[in-house]
């Protein structure tokens, strides 16, 4: 059965659910109240006539590229679009495939079980979007929620206070009672203040899962090449053993050998990739461990990369790195360093994508790491020639809650978290060096114990 029928009255039905407590022109919600029933119409014509790859099919997919096109472009549908981004991969995988079928049957059979497996994982990729998605805004907006009742007492407090300061002498006994008070405000926001920067910390994972399922990707092709390889390796090893041809049997062997060990460095990478993720994600951890920082900083380089890759297929940047081959392992809070890496990264990412969409065709995007063992420590230098930042906030980029990204693309506390982990977790020093419209550099020292 193909599931854009399902898909698409699933999207009209949540479309209206969502829309109907705002004020809509009348044929908007007369027009979704249309591609409704007209999905259910097209299910029903699919079951009975059974032609997965008829009219009916392509009229499905006709539907959801318009259904696409204008939740994007109509401001009524703004507060959706990480809706229709959950889905966009699922509705090109189909549309690929069924274009590919249509014009080559053979290719298509051919390339199958990649297009079910392309499809699966569209389809875990739209349920984890749209819930990850919905928690986090209902969680922002909880927390929102919280921080004005929080401001509001506090500003409430405060006045009281100062009425009281006047009276000090007649109501000290009052006055106490307000301090407990006020302590009681002030803690509620430090707790508040700590889930908000917990919240940021997981937000970070979100940027690696499309870097992650890239990256994962490679390791897995080579797994199952050298599989195939060693299958038919044994069968020409059986041939030559019936044959007698020790001699040529040991080769073979030889060469599966190989293969093996082949195999198994990439399963390995694949392996260090999963618990690289799994580390990032892990919370509470107050161990040190010995870390090799070149390793670290190439990996979480790549997965930044193709994670804003994966927002914009169009983005391309060059990539250069410079490792200190000589650089010993130091220990560290692994998780930690990688996020303060993902967060500079991601951002050098952002400046040069940014600077990219306001210059012409002869800027080419780089953003470049380097390594050099210094007396003191470990120097890490991340360098973009992206937008750059501005000298009147130069001095403010590394407080908490302030951004220069747009609402709802940043909460502020990256660099801040970042400025946290390096000077005040590690004994660390983290440094700016920009100019706007040119570059910006940040350059880490992380001591070495």
């Amino acid at each position: 059965m193909n599931f854009d029928y399902i898909l698409l009255i699933i999207v009209f039905s949540y479309l209206r659910k969502k829309l109907q407590s705002k004020i809509l022109l009348p044929q908007i919600d007369k027009y979704l109240f249309m591609g409704f029933w007209l999905s259910i119409a097209l299910l029903i014509t699919q079951v009975i006539v059974d032609s997965r790859k008829g009219i009916t099919a392509w009229i499905a997919h006709v539907l959801l590229f318009a259904v696409i096109y204008f939740c994007l472009t109509l401001k009524e549908f703004k507060s959706l679009k990480s809706f229709i981004y959950s889905m966009l991969p699922f509705v090109v995988v189909n549309f690929i495939e069924d274009f590919t079928e249509l014009i080559s049957s053979s290719f298509h059979k051919e390339w199958d079980n990649y297009f079910d497996t392309a499809i699966v994982f569209s389809i875990i990729w739209f349920f984890a979007m749209f819930f990850i998605t919905r928690k986090q805004r209902k969680d922002m907006e909880r927390e929102q929620l919280k921080a004005v009742e929080l401001e509001k007492e506090f500003q409430q407090s405060e006045i009281l206070k100062a009425k009281l300061e006047i009276q000090v002498a007649e109501r000290t006994a009052e006055i106490l009672g307000q301090k407990e008070e006020l302590q009681k405000a002030l803690d509620e926001l430090k707790t508040t203040q700590n889930q908000l920067i917990q919240s940021e910390k997981m937000a970070s994972l979100g940027e690696l899962t499309a870097g992650i399922a890239h990256e994962i990707q490679n390791p897995l092709n080579f797994v199952n090449n050298f599989s195939e390889v060693s299958v038919e390796l044994l069968d020409e090893m059986n041939e030559e053993i019936v044959k007698g041809d020790f001699e040529e049997v040991k080769n073979i062997a030889s060469d599966i050998k190989k293969n093996l060990e082949k195999i198994n460095y990439h399963g390995k990478r694949a392996d260090s990739i999963v618990k690289g993720m799994l580390q990032h994600s892990r919370t509470g951890n107050t161990t040190k461990e010995a870390t090799d920082i070149n390793k670290l900083a190439d990996e979480y380089l790549r997965l930044a990369y193709h994670g804003l890759r994966a927002k914009d297929k169009s983005f391309n940047a060059d990539l250069v790195v410079d490792f200190d081959e000589n650089l010993p392992k130091i220990n560290v809070f692994t998780q930690e360093i990688g996020r303060v890496l993902l967060n500079l990264f991601t951002n050098a990412f952002y400046a040069t994508h940014q600077m990219q969409k306001k210059s012409d065709e002869a800027y080419k995007p780089m953003v470049s790491v380097k390594t050099v063992l210094k007396e003191n420590g470990i120097e890490i230098t991340v360098r973009d020639n992206g937008i750059g930042i501005p000298e009147a906030i130069k001095d403010k980029v590394m407080q908490p809650f302030f951004t220069t990204k747009p609402t709802g693309e940043g909460t502020g506390l990256g660099l801040s978290l970042s400025y946290d982990i390096v000077v005040k977790g590690h004994g660390g020093t983290i440094a700016i060096d920009s100019k706007e419209n040119d570059h910006t550099v940040f350059t880490i020292l992380l001591p070495i114990e």
